[in-house]
């Protein structure tokens, strides 16, 4: 299983093109899924990876109007993304304007997924000013640093 990390800056142009940084690549391949994300960025996952997060969400209760919502949230907004012979790859308009991409793109490596960001967006949300408070929450969880 592999893990994605690291921060990279990059463009998209006009008609939503986008450059994966080579080291993201070489995990994804040719082609992956792209998918709404929370926070309001766009989840990327290899095929094996999406894999297992769709059988997740297959599992979860037809009858919970919640998983029902979930399920719609991700499937619905989920593309399957294949790079160019320049290393970029098509980002459709309904997922540019869900992530609010226009030029200053950031892409991230967060484990299992990488997440790209609005520039601006990822600014905003990663400030990462309270990470002493989350630290104690995760405590919590069961990760002990």
């Amino acid at each position: 299983m592999h893990m994605f990390m690291g921060e990279y800056n990059h463009t998209i142009d006009a008609k939503g093109r986008l450059i994966i940084p080579s080291k993201f690549r070489e995990i994804l391949g040719d082609a992956f899924v792209v998918t709404k994300g929370l926070d309001g960025c766009l989840f990327v996952y290899d095929n094996e990876e999406w894999k297992r997060f769709e059988e997740k969400l297959r599992a979860l209760p037809i009858t919970n109007k919640e998983a029902r919502q979930f399920v719609r949230f991700f499937l619905a907004g989920a593309t399957e993304a294949e790079v160019d012979k320049q290393g970029r790859i098509l980002i459709p308009n309904v997922l540019r304007e869900f992530a609010g991409l226009t030029k200053d793109v950031v892409l991230v490596g967060v484990g299992s997924r990488i997440e790209i960001w609005s520039r601006e967006r990822f600014e905003d949300t990663a400030s990462f000013e309270d990470m002493d408070e989350i630290a104690e929450h995760m405590a919590e969880l069961g990760l002990g640093i």
